[in-house]
C-alpha cells in the first residue's frame, strides 16, 4: 500500500479486472453506464430502456480533509465529488446516493449532527436523495459516497466520454484554476494573503462548488469531458491519451490574484494553476463549429465559458505556449496532479 499512490492503484485493478468485465469502459471514464433494457415503466406503463450513471468516490479524514474544515463543510464535500463527475457528463438530477460512514470513537455528537446536516445541505443543493448507507468504527473518518443518475438509453449513448475529441477542436473549461492550491497553501502553510483573494481560496477548500449547471446545459456539445478535481493538466493528459489526440493550451486559466499570491510567497504561478486539484471544474473539447451557439447558451444561462486552446494530431501529450511564443518553442506540460493516498503535513 505505501508503494503504490492512488492511480496506481487504480490501474493495478483496471489490469485484473478488465478481461472479466462486460463493460467495455470499465475504468476508462468519470462515471460507468450501465443499460438496462425495459428496466423503467412510464405513466402509460409503457416499459422504456434506461441507463444508469454510477459514481462512487471516498473521502480519507487523513489525506483529503485540510484543518479547518467543519464537519458540515467536510460531509458536503463528500457528495460533491461524485456530483462533479455526473455534471461533467451532462447528467441532471435527481441522483440517488448511499452513504457509507466510518467514524472515530473521539467524535462528540455534535459532530455528527453536523455531518448530517453537511448531508442535508449537500441533497437540496444538488438534487440528491440519500436512500441509505451503513455505519462503523473507524481510526479516522471515512465517508464513501456512491451515487446513481439516470438517462434514457438514447440519451445516455451520447454522454461525452474522455476519447472523442478530435483534431481540430478547441479546449474549453468552465473557470479559472489556482485558488484551490492556494486555498490549501493558506491553511496548510501560513501562505501570505490577505482579502478577497484569501477569502474565495479558502472558500474554493471548504465549500467547493461543482460546475453542475455548466455541465448539464453545456454538455450536448462536448466532444469529450473531464472533471478537474485530480488537476488540470492530469484532466488534460487524460483527454489527450484517450483520445490519442494532442493538446495545445494557449491560454491559461489562472484565477484573478494567483500570480501575485504565487511572487508573494514565492511560489510557482504554474504550479498552482496546472498541478494543484480539487478545484471540481470541468474540462471538455468541442468541435469548432459548436463554438458561437455554445457561448450564446452560456450566456444566456449566466455560465462562465474559457476556451484556452486547440486539440491537434498526436499521441497523447499536452503543450504549452507562453505569450509570443511560436509553435516550436511550446513546451511539454509536466504530467502531474493531486494524488491522494499521501499523507499531508500540517
Amino acid at each position: 500500500m505505501t508503494k503504490l499512490n492512488e492511480k496506481g492503484i487504480i490501474d493495478l485493478f483496471i489490469s485484473k479486472l478488465k478481461s472479466d468485465n462486460t463493460i467495455d469502459e470499465f475504468g476508462k471514464d468519470d462515471v460507468a453506464i450501465v443499460s438496462l433494457k425495459d428496466a423503467k415503466t412510464n405513466k402509460n406503463n409503457i416499459f422504456c430502456p434506461v441507463s444508469i450513471i454510477l459514481k462512487c468516490d471516498m473521502l480519507v479524514g487523513n489525506t483529503d480533509v485540510p484543518t479547518g474544515m467543519k464537519p458540515w463543510q467536510i460531509a458536503r464535500k463528500s457528495i460533491v465529488a461524485c456530483v462533479s463527475d455526473l455534471s461533467a457528463k451532462g447528467v441532471k438530477p435527481p441522483y440517488l446516493s448511499l452513504i457509507s460512514l466510518g467514524i472515530p470513537r473521539r467524535y462528540s455528537k455534535n459532530e455528527i449532527k453536523g455531518i448530517i446536516i453537511g448531508f442535508q445541505i449537500a441533497s437540496k443543493e444538488f438534487g440528491i436523495k440519500i436512500v441509505g448507507g451503513d455505519t462503523n468504527e473507524s481510526n479516522e473518518l471515512i465517508i464513501d459516497c456512491n451515487m446513481l443518475g439516470f438517462s434514457n438509453i438514447n440519451d445516455a449513448a451520447n454522454i461525452p466520454r474522455r476519447s472523442g475529441a478530435k483534431p481540430g477542436d478547441l479546449v474549453v473549461v468552465s473557470g479559472e484554476f489556482g485558488y484551490s492550491s492556494s486555498g490549501l497553501k493558506i491553511l496548510m502553510n501560513n501562505a501570505k494573503s490577505h482579502g478577497i483573494f484569501k477569502k474565495n481560496a479558502i472558500l474554493s477548500v471548504v465549500k467547493p462548488k461543482p460546475r453542475q449547471k455548466f455541465g448539464i446545459t453545456l454538455a450536448k456539445y462536448f466532444s469529450s469531458s473531464i472533471d478537474s478535481s485530480d488537476g488540470l493538466a492530469i484532466s488534460l493528459y487524460e483527454l489527450a491519451r484517450q483520445s490519442k489526440v494532442n493538446l495545445l493550451i494557449e491560454k491559461i486559466p489562472s484565477a484573478k490574484g494567483v500570480v501575485d499570491f504565487a511572487q508573494n510567497n514565492r511560489l510557482d504561478a504554474k504550479e498552482l494553476v496546472f498541478h494543484g486539484g480539487e478545484e471540481y471544474e470541468i474540462v471538455a473539447t468541442i468541435p469548432k463549429s459548436k463554438l458561437s451557439r455554445m457561448r450564446s447558451v452560456a450566456r444566456k444561462s449566466k455560465l462562465k465559458l474559457l476556451v484556452i486552446g486547440k486539440v491537434e494530431k498526436g499521441d497523447g501529450k499536452v503543450f504549452l505556449i507562453n505569450n509570443n511564443d511560436t509553435r516550436k518553442e511550446a513546451s511539454l506540460l509536466d504530467d502531474r496532479g493531486y494524488i491522494h493516498l499521501v499523507r499531508r503535513s500540517h
